[in-house]
């Protein structure tokens, strides 16, 4: 069965390739068929593939498949070959399986759109490019999947082009994720040159025997990782583009969101736990960035009035829980809610699509209400998802995996009580943030009246998700079992004080108070959140809060400005200059040769005749 894994990337790519040449003589039907028909295969392989890997593992729980040689030279001879362990197979399996789900909404969701083809072309590389990264037994194989979604999420959030915000939109994600990515591909070239290879494995091997702990080298080496991994995770301090990328259609914010790039960066510091490991300054850095950022996308996210805005700040806050549990050791629990948001978040963005698609693309949740009865199963499949999102202990899935970061953020031998109160204070955010969203969506009197209703292929995958939201909490011993294999079990070094069920139970109580803090300011009693925004402190916070903590008007400053500044003032330098002069002097010789041409036919025999003679008389007299 293993040998069936390189079709995993294969089908996607094929499907992306033929929708590119051949797409816009295809039918609708027969673009749906090709563009979701891949990825169901995909999905199906890697199940197949997944049941013989567990039911009858490979020698040392892991499989290779080289392909071919991709370079040969001094030395130097990456791969394309595929790396199949329990981490790689966990993630695409929820890759491809949501992936899958999303393709299906999208079959219906996009069905009106006049480059139908194109965008199953675009998001069936973005599946495949992801796929590449996750599969690759190298890190330049590796950083070609890393490329692959930076350039896929730059066509689909400027998927709508003829908008110039769209443009912007997709140019500042590529922008700012090239910033990441540079500092990655410097940390690629630091590492070949000390260790003398890419191939992950090895590079891990030789990293630990000849690296120690706290090595310059090691230290160095994380930290331009760890750059890589904040652009694509969209973390602090490259955070900004990811709410701008809501301009895209929802079926990519879903696939953006649950399953693609933005974990992308979670699973480059997973794979590479061992380099981590050694450089302790870059694993507590990792923890640090997850905390500030679950914190402030939290307050960010309480401020929005676009749906998928609110979503936006959600998975930047939950991608930030992922980095608190890699930088204080729990490994296993970071993975663990990858899975499980994968689940509610792609239910969050396909619910809010079904919303956005009934009003007649209206976003403003403050122009929506009254929808739980007018939208049943939107409201009961939203609520679900919110749940989960919001942690509703002992039944949604959020829960396990959430309480699970937040007590190894304590207990873990890397965590740290401030750790812990940042989950905690993050667990009260995200409870008041999503329950806002549902109470002014669902609640109160009829906003936005309803003018459009989902059909079986939107339906369905809401169905799906919302099951998985629920049951997937309790996946956790099989899939914490499953990654022991590959990744560290956590070191419980302060479990002291405090006790793993009596951080469940604060959880629960931050939990309660949310919904209860946002039952009041956003259904009982609205008119309290409006006096809290119209009050002089309240507006300024709630403004600064909602333009993400200024960081674009600082970045604008910064870099934007001086850069252009610097663009005027150097824009007739003497390279210019050079060129210019090039360019003169060929105007200037067409000029002066434009007078020879007169029309007299007998002067230009006479030239023709006299010019004949200087070549003859240059050839005998030389």
């Amino acid at each position: 069965m293993n040998s069936l894994l390189w079709l995993i990337p294969a089908l996607p790519f094929a499907s992306a390739l033929m929708l590119v040449l051949v797409g816009s003589r295809l039918s609708r039907r027969a673009s749906a068929a090709v563009g979701v028909g891949s990825i169901w295969l995909s999905a199906l392989i890697t199940i197949v593939v997944a049941v013989g890997f567990f039911t009858a593992p490979p020698p040392g729980g892991s499989y290779t498949q080289v392909l071919w040689t991709w370079i040969n030279i001094g030395g130097f001879e990456p791969q394309i070959g595929l790396y199949l362990d329990a981490l790689s197979l966990v993630m695409v399996l929820v890759v491809t399986f949501v992936g899958f789900l999303i393709h299906i909404y999208s079959a219906e969701f996009m069905i009106e759109d006049e480059g139908y083809s194109r965008f199953f072309a675009y998001m069936n590389l973005f599946v495949a490019s992801m796929i590449t990264l996750l599969l690759a037994n190298n890190l330049l194989l590796l950083y070609l999947g890393w490329e692959g979604v930076g350039l896929c999420s730059y066509l689909l959030i400027g998927f709508w082009y003829r908008d110039p915000a769209n443009g912007a939109a997709a140019r500042k994600a590529f922008i700012l994720t090239r910033v990441g990515d540079t500092a990655l591909s410097v940390g690629l070239y630091l590492l070949f040159t000390r260790l003398g290879t890419l191939q992950i494995q090895d590079l891990m091997q030789r990293a630990s025997e000849h690296w120690l702990a706290g090595s310059t080298y090691a230290v160095v080496a994380a930290f331009l990782l760890l750059g890589g991994a904040v652009g694509k995770s969209a973390q602090l301090p490259l955070q900004v583009w990811l709410p701008d990328a809501m301009a895209g259609p929802t079926p990519v914010s879903a696939l953006l969101h649950a399953a693609t790039m933005v974990t992308a960066g979670v699973y480059l510091i997973a794979r590479t736990h061992v380099l981590f490991s050694l450089a302790p300054p870059a694993q507590f850095a990792v923890a640090v960035v997850g905390a500030v950022t679950l914190l402030l996308a939290g307050f960010s996210a309480f401020t929005q009035h676009d749906i998928k805005r609110v979503l936006a700040y959600s998975t930047m806050s939950q991608i930030g829980y992922m980095f608190l549990a890699l930088g204080v050791g729990a490994w296993q629990a970071a993975m663990f809610h990858f899975v499980t948001h994968a689940f509610f978040k792609a239910l969050l963005f396909l619910g809010a699509g079904v919303i956005i698609n009934a009003l007649d693309d209206e976003h403003s949740i403050f122009r929506m209400g009254g929808l739980r009865k007018e939208m049943p199963v939107a409201f009961w499949t939203f609520l679900i998802a919110g749940c989960s999102l919001a942690g509703l202990p002992f039944i949604t899935a959020g829960f396990f995996s959430k309480d699970l970061i937040i007590w190894d953020a304590w207990s873990a031998s890397q965590g740290n009580p401030l750790f812990w109160l940042a989950g905690m204070a993050g667990a009260l955010l995200t409870s008041l943030y999503t329950f806002r969203v549902i109470f002014r969506v669902f609640f109160g009197p009829l906003g936005t009246p309803v003018t459009k209703r989902p059909g079986y292929a939107m339906t369905i995958p809401l169905l799906v998700l919302a099951f998985l939201s629920v049951v997937g909490g309790y996946l956790k011993q099989p899939v914490l079992g499953a990654l022991n294999s590959v990744l560290p079990a956590t070191v419980e070094a302060h479990a002291s004080g405090l006790t793993e069920i009596g951080s469940e139970a604060i959880a629960a109580l931050l939990f309660l108070v949310g919904l209860y803090s946002a039952y009041v300011f956003h259904l009982q009693k609205r008119n309290l959140a409006e006096a809290l925004v119209a009050n002089p402190i309240g507006r300024m916070l709630n403004q600064w809060w909602f333009a993400d903590w200024g960081f674009d008007w600082i970045y604008d400053k910064a870099f934007v400005q001086p850069f252009i500044w610097a663009t005027q003032i150097n824009k007739n330098d003497f390279v210019d200059a050079f060129y210019s002069g090039v360019a003169r002097l060929t105007e200037l010789s067409y000029r002066g040769l434009s007078h020879t041409e007169t029309g007299r036919v007998r002067w230009y025999a006479t030239a023709m005749a006299a010019g004949s003679v200087v070549f003859i008389a240059m050839v005998v007299f030389r």
